[in-house]
């Protein structure tokens, strides 16, 4: 007996919409509703209430029909009435059609198929959660065709929207649209005496004992079916009631004969004076209006003649009527999508709404002239604010519950996993069982040809028994596929829910996120502002506090923030003063909003871009080309960027490494056995190293053993700079993302030595002076309005950006942002500092021409870095907005800069060497006269 697999029940899907009249979100259930099992619907109720409105749906192809049901306390077979319920998914049974009753029912949602080999014939077993029903049916092709149809009922139930193609395979037509056609079961023709409402016009088999189809079980509703029965028989003046529509079940003429047959061979036959003394009674174990009188018989015949007459024209319009489904399904699909383009449209709309009206308050804020219209703004602002906050509380409780669902799909999921694979491993014995018997049955051919003549009988009919048992095993398995294969497409189905869940609870948080950071903005407005009197700004100081102090308890308890990234990072800085704390809260806000937006689509698409470029490569082999030039600008995922980094390091430090093998193990023998003059500043810097950073914040964290190793080697490989204060940095970076002390170091030599210009971090340091010149004359080139006004007020950029190029960024820019302008640096060279300078000034362009005080501007440039989040954006101000950044421009500018720098310089070394010489003629001069002076003096 196959091993019966329970498919989950997943947890409906909710479909979260923005409502047309009020903007509240509501859920909608999507999928099959959930069951109430503690209370089965009764399938004889909606024929019931529709009898009552006048309005009868008449299914003469419902699934029903009579099938032995094993059970009772002696375990014996019982034939039942078997009915199938689709709005719940349920198979009832009666004891006869005519019950109004149930005396149970089967959940076929949650339930599995199979059927024994061993067993008599016609014997299925149908398996719930909660226990195994045992039926049988007459043959094996009536119950192939129950087990077909219960699959493809139990598949409608659970993907209501589409019809697999197994429905093709029991005979049925599948709805446009649906799975693809996978016939594993060959069609199964509809015993239609078997089975259907034609099937209730036979009596039920007679049982040997009077009260052996009686159920004991259900006492009470064996006596309500009882005395239904005996009113139907007595009331004669009324039709008889029944579950089924008589008139229009009553076989065809050409079924009739049949039909005929059968009933002789269930019914005893009765004398003649019998009949005629009971023609008047209906027979108890027939509906009353089966009876064929002559109305009913000329009824059947017209029908039968309407029937011929159409059956021509009805084949001549199949092909239209199939043009025409398919058109009309099209007509549907298209008119979905104008819905969903129209409900984007509406969403869009709702957005700009709110963004024209929040200018407008702003607008009235700052227009208000007296104190009262202010006050009644901010009283608005309030109102508005607790609004937010009910609807965040509101969108919080809604997460929970989509994660409690979550974690319950996930369960449902490995349940459904490990059934899978136990199935699949018994087909695979179900096949090696198929091979053995092969074998034995060539075996058998070979012996029974052999002696065929002595003993033809009994071999005969041993190979004709493994060859009935060869298909059984076959049928069995191709029965086993189909119910794998149905069991994977639900698995697919529950995993894309999942997904599209995910992606959902992802934009509700950055919406949520975007909207306390708007609030915020507004709040720390307001703090600024300077005509607020004192109560005011005693409310907007308890309004942040209570901002500030609201995140800890609410925000973080649901889906905290984490501290720190990937690379031990500080996502959000720490701030001393009041409002910078604000500053950092809306800053955090904005990195999550923009993570949860691009999580889903940016960072997949990108790992996935990145993971077909290198699939095909060896690890180190990359060769440089304009394909692998747009990748690293727009960014390495984490999984891959230690592989890149580590291919342009020992692209670029490749001679250095074949002169010679081995020159860091070298170096660091060499530090051990001398002192090097830089050792006492590098210890000094090695705590001043990445004070944010989790790895380097533990004065015995063994990052910073390492970082000792690496500068000191590098100080003994370049004694021309030794070492220089911002080299720290470089190395620290390099450290945390190749997560190798040697690459770190080769790292480093790269940056300095290759990549970096000549000079650059000498005691002079003539290459960055030159290069600041540079990024002015540039920066005046593309933003002539912020030079303007910079320079209106005196500021020197040169004194923030010179720390930029000297350590590429680090500390400047958020971690994410700065891996991202290293990995195009590594690659490029020092052309991307330049982009991203500048790209940052533009970035916050419009921000810095609002200040319009010297010392004010001052502080903004100190920190203003840290307030970007956006690295999209920043990316795409650095490579196209800022186009054309030509290197060779580049070259030429730098080296007319450090052409005049060293001019200067050797004018005042000139200067300084004037001097020196012009003080010690001076200092000469005057010894001499003091000598003169001591020696008169000497003489007297």
């Amino acid at each position: 007996m196959p091993l019966p697999v329970r498919p989950p029940s997943p947890a409906a899907p909710r479909d979260v919409t923005r409502s047309e009249s009020q903007g509240e979100l509501r859920e909608e259930r999507m999928g099959h509703p959930k069951t109430d099992r503690s209370k089965p619907e009764d399938p004889r109720t909606d024929s019931t209430e529709e009898a009552v409105s006048g309005i009868t749906k008449r299914t003469p192809n419902s699934l029903c029909g009579y099938l032995h049901k094993l059970g009772g306390p002696l375990r014996s077979w019982k034939s039942r009435w078997f009915t199938y319920k689709a709005r719940k998914c349920q198979l009832f049974y009666y004891r006869t059609p005519q019950d109004p009753n149930p005396l149970g029912h089967i959940e076929l949602a949650d339930a599995t198929f199979g059927f024994p080999l061993q067993a008599d014939e016609g014997t299925f077993h149908i398996q719930t959660p909660e226990r195994t029903f045992i039926l049988k049916a007459k043959n094996r092709e009536a119950m192939m065709y129950w087990l077909q149809q219960l699959q493809q009922k139990r598949w409608q139930h659970r993907v209501p929207a589409q019809v697999c193609g197994y429905a093709q395979a029991v005979g049925e037509q599948a709805a446009p649209g649906g799975c693809a056609d996978v016939n594993f079961l060959p069609a199964v023709k509809t015993p239609t005496i078997l089975v259907g409402e034609t099937a209730a016009t036979l009596p039920a088999v007679k049982q040997r004992g009077t009260l052996s189809n009686v159920s004991f079980k259900h006492p009470l509703t064996e006596i309500q079916n009882s005395v239904h029965s005996l009113r139907l028989s007595l009331s004669s003046q009324e039709p008889t009631q029944s579950t089924f529509p008589w008139e229009d079940v009553l076989p065809p003429p050409e079924e009739a004969g049949t039909l005929a047959t059968l009933r002789d061979s269930i019914l005893p036959v009765q004398p003649e004076s019998s009949f005629d003394q009971k023609s008047s009674c209906p027979s108890p174990s027939l509906p009353s209006s089966f009876s064929l009188s002559p109305s009913l018989s000329l009824r059947s015949r017209k029908k039968k003649r309407g029937l011929s007459a159409t059956m021509t024209a009805d084949q001549q319009k199949a092909s239209a009527a199939d043009r025409t489904s398919r058109l009309q399904q099209q007509v549907h699909l298209l008119s979905e999508e104008v819905k969903a383009q129209k409900e984007l449209v509406w969403l869009l709309h709702k957005a700009l709404e709110a963004a024209q009206q929040e200018k407008r308050t702003c607008v009235q804020f700052l227009s208000a002239e007296g104190e009262q219209e202010r006050l009644e703004l901010l009283q608005s602002q309030e109102r508005h604010a607790a609004n937010l906050g009910a609807r965040l509380e509101a969108l919080h409780s809604q997460k929970e519950a989509l994660h409690k669902s979550l974690a319950q799909r996930d369960a449902h999921v490995a349940e459904l996993q490990e059934h899978v694979q136990l199935m699949m491993e018994r087909n695979q014995a179900k096949q090696e069982v198929i091979l053995k018997l092969s074998e034995q049955v060539a075996a058998n051919t070979a012996i029974t040809n052999g002696v065929a003549a002595e003993t033809p009988g009994q071999p005969q009919e041993e190979i004709e028994n493994l060859k009935d048992d060869i298909e059984a095993y076959k049928l069995q398995n191709n029965f086993l596929n189909s119910e794998i294969y149905q069991l994977t497409n639900l698995w697919r189905k529950s995993s894309e829910q999942e997904k599209s869940l995910m992606v959902k609870c992802a934009y509700l948080e950055a919406r949520s996120c975007q909207a306390e950071s708007r609030y915020l903005a507004v709040l720390r407005k307001l703090q600024e502002t300077k005509g607020l009197d004192q109560g005011e700004r005693e409310a907007v100081r308890r309004l942040v506090e209570e901002a500030l102090q609201g995140d800890a308890k609410d925000h973080l308890k649901l889906d905290p923030i984490r501290e720190h990234d990937d690379y031990g990072f500080k996502i959000i800085p720490d701030y001393e003063v009041e409002d910078m704390k604000l500053l950092a809260r809306i800053q955090a806000l904005e990195i999550r909003s923009h993570n949860l937006l691009q999580q889903e689509s940016g960072d997949k698409t990108s790992e996935a871009r990145w993971a077909q470029y290198l699939g095909g490569r060896p690890s180190g082999e990359l060769t440089p080309s304009p394909e692998l030039k747009v990748l690293l600008r727009g960014g390495v995922p984490p999984s891959f960027r230690p592989r890149v980094w580590r291919w342009v390091v020992r692209m670029r430090t490749h001679s250095h490494r074949v002169r010679q093998p081995g020159r860091y193990r070298q170096l660091c023998k060499k530090g051990q056995a001398s002192q090097h003059p830089a050792a006492r500043q590098i210890q000094l810097d090695l705590h001043r190293t990445l004070t944010s950073n989790e790895r380097f914040s533990s004065p015995t964290s063994p990052a910073l053993k390492q970082l000792h190793r690496i500068l000191m080697a590098f100080s003994w490989q370049n004694p021309t700079i030794g070492y220089c204060q911002g080299l720290n940095r470089l190395a620290a970076i390099a450290l945390l993302v190749l997560e190798d002390e040697e690459e770190a170091f080769w790292c480093l030599v790269a940056v300095v030595e290759t990549i970096m210009p000549q000079d650059y971090y000498s005691k002079t340091l003539i290459a960055s002076q030159a290069d600041q010149r540079v990024l002015k004359d540039f920066m005046a080139e593309k933003m002539p309005r912020l030079m303007a006004h910079l320079e209106e007020y005196s500021v020197d950029v040169s004194l923030v950006t010179f720390n930029w190029f000297m350590v590429a960024f680090v500390e400047s820019l958020a971690s994410d942002i700065l891996l991202r302008v290293w990995d195009a640096f590594l690659y490029e060279g020092t052309k991307v500092l330049f982009r991203y300078a500048m790209a940052i000034f533009k970035y916050k362009e419009e921000d810095i021409l609002k200040i319009h005080d010297t010392i004010e501007i001052y502080q903004y440039l100190r920190f203003f870095t840290k307030t970007i989040s956006d690295g999209r954006k920043l990316t795409s101000i650095a490579f196209h907005e800022l186009n054309p950044f030509p290197m060779r421009l580049l070259r030429n500018r730098r080296a007319q800069h450090l052409e005049r720098l060293q001019a200067d310089q050797l004018e005042l070394e000139r200067v300084q060497q004037e001097f020196v010489e012009e003080n010690s003629e001076s200092i000469q001069h005057t010894d001499k006269e003091l000598d003169a002076v001591a020696s008169e003096d000497d003489d007297a």
